[in-house]
């Protein structure tokens, strides 16, 4: 009934056998081998409207399966548009790729794409047309910036980060110790830029990126690029590192305006300058010096060095024994005045006055100016000193007040005391061991008598060099308390008023009156008074 032209058009003989309809041709059609074909309606419908004479019409056609590869006008993306076959050959993985290659795809392309896409004339009916990605291009990647990865805290980071407590809270005074660090240590490690990565179009264009921006890195004050790696900058001197552009510096003198909830504790391994004040409950710790410029008002300083505060310091008494103003140094206190504080120094230099304070000065405590010091000092307790001067100690209402000088001469006892107890227990020993020597000699076997004669003679040799090191350190004791004892005095320069207990060593005086310009010293185991001449 049908058969398939050379052209690929199917034909109906309709000269010895005219069909019906139209419609019984498409029915017989598409339950031929033909069903797949196009059907030709046109024609078709045409022979049955016009009654023509031909001997055949053309019913349907065969169409073999057409791939056509779009390419985006950005040239970013390759579209397969696949027309399945409609009775004719499907298209070919080879076929398929030269329409590929004819369209000038030549980036971006995978062949799994295009294999699902021909995947299709197996599963979609005849004559579907379906679509699919065949390549992408890539759009370039722009390098990274050179990344400084800093290898140490600073204090701008310090202070994002408040001290957690044990309970869970965070105490926004305390930002934990401040970042010093020590010459050598490794500053910031900078990574260098990236030269990013190229893109392309799916025709092959090249698509160049950006180079990631590089700078140098920057040494500071107090570092310098490492000779081994100069990808490094590191300290060459101790101190608390301080980021700049690109780099760092490290101070080893930390400056702060002010010591207050905002700034935080200071906790520095160097030196510390406060330029206005420290606000009560704040705390500094540094094993240099410190100075403030301005006022510590119920505040806790402690140093290692010297500690300056140009003016006064001022608190307030907390219980019997304890103020809230504490300032501690293993050097000098230099200060312009002080209120119910706590001040412990090796030397406690006071310009003005001092009031209701507990100090303690291993050497000297002077209250007034260097050359002629007439500052006043009432209430409070001098814990320790060695030499005391001032113009005016105690008051005019006769408010009592201590004053202990070569109260470390207790200490010095007390290790006398002991010396003199482990000296005595040494010549103990080395009595023990004379009995054991006579004892040896008695012992007849040369061999066993010449062993334990050098074992003997290698523990006497210890103690001896015991004994002797202790008969040292008794005559360095005894002079450092003959020293203390003799220098030990107090200097008034103005008035000594009533109500003042002065102690020196183990001797006690009471005033119970005023005394002008003195000197009061231990003379022969008794306190006494000098009266000075002008």
């Amino acid at each position: 009934m049908f058969k398939l032209a050379h052209n690929g058009n199917i034909l109906l003989d309709v000269h010895e056998h005219s069909p019906p309809s139209a419609a019984f041709v498409i029915e017989a059609l598409e339950k031929s081998t033909f069903c797949e074909c196009k059907i030709n309606h046109d024609s078709i419908n045409d022979y049955f409207k016009n009654s023509p004479n031909e001997r055949t019409i053309v019913v349907a056609s065969q169409h073999d399966a057409t791939l056509e590869v779009v390419v985006s006008d950005d040239k970013m993306l390759a579209t397969g548009e696949l027309m399945l076959a409609q009775g004719g050959k499907a298209l070919s993985l080879d076929d398929a790729k030269k329409q590929l290659i004819k369209a000038g795809v030549a980036r971006g392309y995978k062949q799994v794409f295009l294999e699902q896409l021909l995947q299709q004339q197996f599963e979609l009916p005849a004559g579907t047309k379906t679509k699919a990605i065949l390549a992408k291009g890539r759009l370039p990647i722009d390098g990274q910036p050179a990344k400084l990865i800093p290898q140490v805290e600073t204090l701008k980071s310090r202070l994002k980060t408040p001290k957690l407590r044990e309970d869970g809270t965070v105490d926004m005074r305390d930002f934990g110790k401040l970042a010093s660090i020590e010459p050598g240590a490794v500053l910031i490690k900078q990574q260098p830029a990236t030269p990013g990565k190229e893109g392309f179009t799916v025709t092959g264009d090249i698509l160049p990126a950006k180079a990631g921006e590089s700078h140098a890195l920057v040494a500071g004050e107090g570092t310098e690029i490492s000779k081994h790696n100069p990808l490094e900058l590191i300290a060459t001197i101790a101190g608390v590192p301080v980021d700049i552009p690109y780099g760092m510096r490290v101070d080893d003198i930390f400056t702060t305006a002010d010591v207050n909830v905002k700034s935080g504790h200071i906790d520095f391994e160097g030196s510390v300058i406060v330029t206005h004040n420290v606000d009560p409950g704040m705390r500094i710790n540094a094993k240099g010096d410190i100075t403030v410029m301005g006022t510590v008002e119920s505040g806790h300083l402690t140093a290692q060095g010297d500690i300056t505060i140009k003016q006064g310091v001022i608190g307030h008494q907390l219980d019997d024994k304890n103020l809230s103003c504490n300032i501690f140094s293993n050097g000098n206190i230099h200060l312009s005045h002080a209120q119910y504080s706590r001040l412990e120094a090796q030397n406690i230099f006071i310009e003005r006055q001092a009031s209701h304070c507990f100090m303690k000065a291993n050497k000297l405590l002077q209250v007034g100016q260097q050359d002629n010091p007439k500052g006043k000092l009432f209430g409070g307790e001098i814990i320790d000193a060695q030499i005391v001067v001032a113009g005016e100690i105690g008051n005019e209402s006769g408010a009592k007040m201590a004053i202990n000088l070569a109260a470390s001469g207790a200490d010095v006892t007390a290790d006398t005391d002991q010396c003199l107890k482990e000296l005595a227990q040494t010549d103990s020993q080395l009595d023990t061991l004379q009995t054991a020597i006579e004892k040896a000699d008695q012992v007849k076997d040369a061999e066993k008598k010449k062993l334990l004669l050098a074992k003997i003679g290698a523990t006497q040799n210890h103690y001896c060099q015991q004994a002797e090191q202790l008969e040292k350190k008794l005559s360095t004791l005894e002079f450092h308390l003959h020293e203390l004892l003799n220098n030990a005095q107090l200097q008034v320069n103005k008035t000594l008023h009533s109500g003042v207990e002065i102690h020196i060593f183990d001797k006690v005086l009471r005033t119970n009156r005023n005394y002008p310009p003195c000197s009061v010293k231990l003379e022969e185991s008794k306190i006494e008074i000098e009266f000075k001449t002008s």
